[in-house]
């Protein structure tokens, strides 16, 4: 493929978004276009458009999005929904309009149906109800699906769609009132840790099962699609093993050096029981996730520390 074909990353600021770029440049892409919220607001059709027409670059992996917890989802519900929407509407658009004809999207594996059979395979998408503490989120990024899809059949552009599962990694947010539960567990294990705490307090039940994917690892699949083709369709992007959150707390735990025990607040909501995808479209196209969940978390637990000491 060619190497200096112009690649525009929206969100290249953001968790998955600065993972695509670092991917790309390792593999020799260096023509990236980006711009910062400051700089151009997606939200904005007309901005959008006129950026494009300008630009218009070959290929665009559409990363940004307004992400967060369950926390977060469940409480800015509107925001949520309205800017996902905004968001990929005008940049899937205005794509068209100016003539790009390959756009990666990526979306989120809670599109799916809240009691879904495990692993969940992508024609389980719209067969039953989502998980009501992200649906506004949810809706938006199937909404984005359907987007290119639509265009495909209609335009005959060639959008493709990603939808990974939790993801955690270097650039990720923090932040105990919006973050994700991995990231979320890093911060309050290491603050536990330097107070000398005895036990770590865990939100829900710790029953739920997860599936955690290395960032880069993501990155790397949306990449593998990119060089190989592919043209239309959604590929869920995962491990295809998951953990209890029982189990994601004590491996926190041994990485960032807690000794101690694990109380569950049942208080708090655990949200979806279990959410495993199915990889078996990547993997029969040769894509395979490299980096194990300790490794992963290895890494995160020093990016997290680079950070702090910023």
């Amino acid at each position: 493929m060619d190497k200096n074909i112009k690649i525009y990353i929206a969100g290249h600021r953001g968790m998955v978004g600065s993972a695509i770029a670092r991917r790309l440049a390792s593999a020799g892409y260096t023509n990236h276009v980006t711009r910062t919220h400051a700089e151009l607001d997606l939200t904005s059709q007309a901005a959008v458009m006129q950026f494009l027409e300008q630009e218009k670059p070959d290929y665009i992996f559409l990363a940004a999005a307004k992400v967060g917890g369950i926390h977060a989802n469940n409480t800015y519900r509107a925001e949520f929904i309205y800017q996902n929407l905004m968001m990929e509407a005008n940049i899937v658009h205005a794509a068209w309009q100016a003539g790009v004809q390959r756009l990666l999207f990526l979306g989120s594996s809670c599109i799916y149906p809240r009691d879904c059979l495990q692993p969940i395979r992508e024609e389980y998408l719209l067969t039953g109800p989502l998980e009501q503490t992200n649906e506004p989120y949810a809706i938006a990024k199937i909404a984005g699906i359907k987007l290119c899809e639509s265009y495909n059949r209609q335009y005959g552009t060639q959008y493709v769609s990603v939808m990974p599962t939790n993801l955690y990694g270097p650039n990720d947010n923090y932040d105990l009132n919006n973050s994700h539960v991995l990231p979320a567990l890093i911060r309050k294990t290491h603050e536990a840790k330097v107070r000398g705490d005895k036990e770590l307090v865990v939100w829900g039940s710790g029953k739920p099962m997860r599936e955690f994917l290395y960032v880069d690892d993501m990155a790397d699949a949306c990449v593998f699609l990119m060089e190989n083709g592919v043209s239309e369709g959604l590929f869920n992007v995962g491990t295809g093993e998951d953990v209890t959150i029982r189990e994601l707390a004590e491996t926190v735990m041994s990485v960032v050096g807690l000794k101690g025990e694990i109380v569950f607040d049942a208080s708090k909501p655990d949200g979806t029981p279990r959410k495993l995808l199915s990889v078996d479209r990547l993997h029969e196209l040769g894509w395979r996730a490299q980096t194990s969940l300790r490794d992963g978390i290895a890494k995160t637990y020093t990016d997290f520390l680079t950070r702090a000491a910023e």
